[in-house]
């Protein structure tokens, strides 16, 4: 493993300013970082401590919603008595993700931050452009089960490995962002990148920026579903991940909001399926007509074709619930 400087930052101030070096990479939990560290894949110069800044409350906000701290841990936030009653679609994804050993380490920001596992990513001896740019996508014509068929480009078909964010995208939470002088507010629907020709640029943080909190809108009411198929029950990465919030009114879908997961290079909302379903009385139809915007575009590579009518299949599933316990 190539040598490294760990520093500890005191401060939001201190991590800002050791971010905004070259070659510094934060650390809180270490969940991802360490075993990418241990690979080769990331190899930093300098290690950023985190955890002494703070940011790890979670606390009511004025308009009735809900900040998550940033160093708040995944087990913290699944297991807080206004996360169970309000968010719940947020604690069952978090529940779906990991060992309770990671939930205890693993942070709100860490998570969000996330790289994926596609092996070509993993192996610093095969080709990846989000690894190396320039070298190629090794998985467009090689071992592609897992990977993306949405918002891939022919630089990378990785997909974005977590469940959280999924969540927090159904619910339309906000992420905030401080680089040590200014603060900035991003809906995180736009926080993660597609891939496009910068496969390497994952997320909207700039260098020296910090995560300091997630925030979620005040609850609403009906159904809050979270749906992770994968291929053994327990603490696998999702083929297609599904997290939705539902209203009925008068025997109509009045709130429809989805976000996928194991899909694309970043959790997937399309406001377009809530325009489909919105309005409408639930029907098998309807259903279809909801996954046809969902998989319009939708390109497999070989392995991973199995995922377009087994995604088709679970948003049946997964609005047939909602809309039931929602009546």
């Amino acid at each position: 493993m190539r040598p490294f400087q760990y520093s500890r930052a005191r401060t939001l101030a201190d991590a800002a300013q050791m971010l905004a070096e070259p070659e510094t990479t934060a650390i809180a939990g270490g969940t991802n970082l360490l075993d990418l560290m241990k690979l080769q894949v990331e190899t930093p110069g300098q290690l950023a401590d985190v955890n002494r800044v703070g940011f790890a409350e979670i606390e009511d906000t004025d308009d009735g919603g809900l900040r998550i701290g940033a160093l708040a841990t995944n087990t913290a936030t699944a297991v807080h008595p206004r996360v169970r009653a309000d968010y719940p679609v947020l604690a069952r994804a978090i529940l779906a993700g990991a060992t309770q050993q990671l939930r205890n380490k693993a942070t709100t920001g860490g998570n969000l931050c996330q790289r994926t596992r596609c092996f070509y990513f993993m192996n610093i001896d095969q080709p990846c452009n989000k690894r190396e740019p320039g070298s190629g996508c090794g998985a467009i014509d090689g071992i592609a089960k897992l990977h993306a068929i949405l918002g891939t480009s022919e630089e990378c078909i990785a997909t974005y490995p977590g469940d959280m964010a999924v969540a927090l995208s159904a619910l339309d939470a906000t992420v905030h962002i401080a680089d040590g002088d200014t603060e900035r507010s991003v809906p995180v629907r736009d926080f993660h990148c597609l891939p496009g020709d910068t496969p390497w640029i994952e997320n909207v943080l700039e260098p020296g920026e910090v995560i300091t909190a997630v925030t979620l809108p005040r609850p609403v009411g009906g159904t809050q579903l979270y749906r992770k198929v994968r291929e053994r029950s327990s603490y696998a990465f999702a083929l297609v991940s599904i997290a939705a919030v539902v209203e009925m009114e008068g025997g109509k879908i009045a709130r429809a909001d989805l976000a996928f997961g194991g899909l694309a290079h970043k959790p997937w909302h399309d406001p377009r399926i809530a325009e489909t379903l919105v309005g409408q009385v639930p029907s098998a139809e309807l259903f279809d007509a909801a996954a046809d915007v969902l998989l319009e575009g939708a390109r497999g590579y070989g392995e991973n074709d199995f995922k377009i009518p087994l995604a088709r299949r679970t948003l049946h599933a997964v609005l047939s619930q909602a809309t039931e316990d929602a009546a």
